[in-house]
Formats: C-alpha cells, structure tokens, sequence
C-alpha cells in the first residue's frame, strides 16, 4: 500500500471512531443532535457517481425528518476474505448514522453441532430479542426464510445483501444483478475478439443450484450468442487444487469447434483461465477475468488478463444501514423512490453494479479502494 493510502486508511479510522463517539453520547442523551453527515471521498475514475448520489438524496431527505436512535445489526456469512470490505462498508455507514449497531460473522460450526445457518437463524433471532430495528442479512440459503420472516413478524426492517431470500419478507436485497454481471464481463471480451466465427470458453456454472454463479453465466452466454461467437461453458471447481480444473478447461478447448479465440471467468479462480489456455498451447488468447484475486491481479500485470470485473462489497455493506435508517426514518415507500434509479425492478433489488478493470488500470484502482478503506 503506498503511503497515500496508509494517511488515508487513518483518516478513515478516525472519521469512524469520532462518528462513533458522537453516536453513543447522543443516544446517551436520548437523541441525535446532529444531522448525518457523510465522510467526503477524493475524486477517482472509479468513484460510483449514481449510486453515491442516491445515498446523498436518501440522506438529505432523511435529514428533512426528525432524527432518532436506532438499533441494528448486520450478519455475514464471513468477517474476512471476500467479506471484509462489507464490513468496512457496514461499519462506516452505522459510524456516520449514529445508530446502535454491530457487524457479526456466525459462529463456528462443528461437526456434530448447529449448521452454520442453523447459527444464523440463531443470531437473527437473538437480534430481534435484542430490540433490533433493523437487521441486514447475508443469508446462506432458503433455510434461513423462515428465521427472517419471523424478525419481519416482529417488526424488524430486513434487508438482505451479497445473497438474496426472495422468498422470505424481506424489504429489500442489496448486491450486484449477476446476470448483469457476466453479460458485462462477455462485453468487456467482445473489443478484443477477432470476428466470428469462434469459441469463447465460460469458466462458470452449469447449474441452477448455485443461483448467482448460474445467473452470470447466463448473462455472459447470451452477451457472446448474440454477437456471433459459440459459448463453451466449462463447470469451474472450487474444490481442491488448480490442477483438475485447469486439465478439464484444457480438454474441452482443443476439443472445441470452431477454435477458442477467448476466455472469460466469472468467479475469483478466474486466473486458472491463463493456467489452461498454456496448457492447451494458446497463451495468445484473450482473456477476462472476474473478482481481485492476488494471482488475477499478477495475471494482469503480466498482461496475460486484459480486465477483470469486481464486485462493489464495499458499497453492498455501506447502503445496508443507510437503507435500514431510511426505512425507519421516512418510509419503506419513499426509500424505495429514493432509490430507484439503482433499482431495475423498482420494488425490492437494488442493484450496486460493479467495477471494470482493465489491466493498466491496477494501481489507480487500488488507489480508490485505499480511499473508502476497503483494501481487498
């Protein structure tokens, strides 16, 4: 990290802590006194000009309102890892509000113990019992529908974020639309194909069980269909080494007819994309990738991936509280209004997008997410 983004970093700490403070003496005293103020980022190419907007109307009209305490809690699947810029987003939007609130991972599950969304339910169940307002969730499954429709049963806001619980009375979800998503990343590749005819392996998911990594799939296939080219979609694996998942990429590309003349990943192992097109003899290939992996970013300054396409975690755990308190302060209806510009449906999804990378483009980047704290 450069020294700007460690002066940066503590600036950053230190909003948080005197929002913090600021916080605590005025629910002391049964109110807050002052209106919300958000913490001023410098300007970046990347800097989300819409979604940042949104929250300033969402604050301004909340603002407008009398201002009071509030409670909330938000709960991960994780505190670190892919999961640690949301709670540094989550963190930071409870400091500038003044509420009550925490960040929490589950408990550890064990092998003859709860399930680990058996320790979420737990957790959402324990936070209404705690007089929680408002309650932004990360769900692991279906299994944990009923759990948040018993917080909702009990007037509690929920939000969910990363994974959605459609099913279930949330008020809203809060994450990137992954269909959208691989259609970005297919359209990122397309500037850098030669014409059709040709293949362009997906490195994604076949399956509708995993819902989000089906979903991006989708979008990626039918962005590369209707220009042209013959989507090959190879299932990625999480499980184990890179050796069986770069062999079974490698396989289906000499197979291929007509030829791979790209790759696109859709999942943070993105960069086994690089490892499989050497060992099918074709390190020429164009390739994208997804997520900022360590070995995705060394791919990139090799100039063996051309872009990669990241999830805005940060800004997933940032809006989380903001909209909880909006709920609570003016309304689930005039938040919904409020946010509709980032919202496709209009009525439960808000959509934060994500961020395309080229590979000139890596230290500039990493400079921005110095500025909101959110080093991954």
């Amino acid at each position: 990290m450069s020294m700007t983004g460690r002066c940066r970093m503590a600036a950053f700490g230190l909003a948080v802590m005197t929002a913090a403070c600021g916080a605590s003496e005025s629910q002391q005293a049964g109110e807050q006194v002052t209106p919300i103020k958000r913490a001023e980022l410098p300007p970046n190419e990347f800097f989300p000009v819409e979604l940042e907007a949104t929250v300033d109307a969402l604050v301004a009209e909340m603002n407008a309102n009398p201002i009071q305490p509030m409670q909330m809690v938000v709960l991960l699947k994780e505190l670190d890892g892919f999961f640690a810029p949301i709670a540094t987003g989550a963190n930071r939007a409870m400091g500038e509000l003044g509420v009550t609130g925490n960040v929490l991972g589950p408990n550890t599950a064990t092998e003859n113990g709860p399930t680990s969304q058996e320790l979420q339910n737990q957790q959402i169940r324990q936070a209404v019992a705690d007089g929680a307002q408002g309650i932004g969730v990360s769900p692991f499954d279906t299994s944990n529908a009923a759990a948040l429709d018993e917080a909702v049963a009990n007037g509690a806001h929920v939000v969910t974020l990363d994974t959605d619980a459609s099913a279930s009375q949330r008020s809203l979800y809060v994450g990137s639309f992954h269909g959208d998503a691989g259609g970005t990343a297919a359209t990122t590749l397309l500037s850098m194909l030669p014409p059709p005819p040709g293949t362009v392996l997906i490195h994604g998911n076949v399956t509708a069980d995993w819902a989000d990594g089906y979903a991006r799939t989708q979008g990626a296939q039918g962005v590369l269909a209707a220009a042209g080219y013959t989507p090959l979609v190879s299932q990625a694996v999480f499980i184990g080494d890179d050796a069986f998942d770069v062999e079974w990429m490698r396989s289906q590309m000499v197979a291929a007819d007509p030829p791979v003349v790209g790759m696109v990943g859709l999942f943070n192992i993105s960069y086994r994309c690089v490892m499989a097109a050497d060992a099918a003899g074709t390190p020429d290939l164009p390739i994208v990738a997804f997520d900022f992996d360590p070995r995705t970013v060394d791919f990139m300054r090799q100039g063996r991936i051309k872009a990669t396409h990241t999830q805005r975690q940060y800004y997933e755990g940032y809006l989380v509280p903001y909209i909880l308190y909006g709920i609570e302060s003016i309304g689930l209806d005039a938040t919904r209004t409020i946010l509709r510009p980032l919202m496709e449906d209009g009525v439960s999804q808000v959509n934060v997008g994500i961020d395309v990378v080229p590979s000139d483009k890596i230290d500039d980047y990493n400079d921005f997410l110095a500025s909101i704290g959110s080093i991954q």
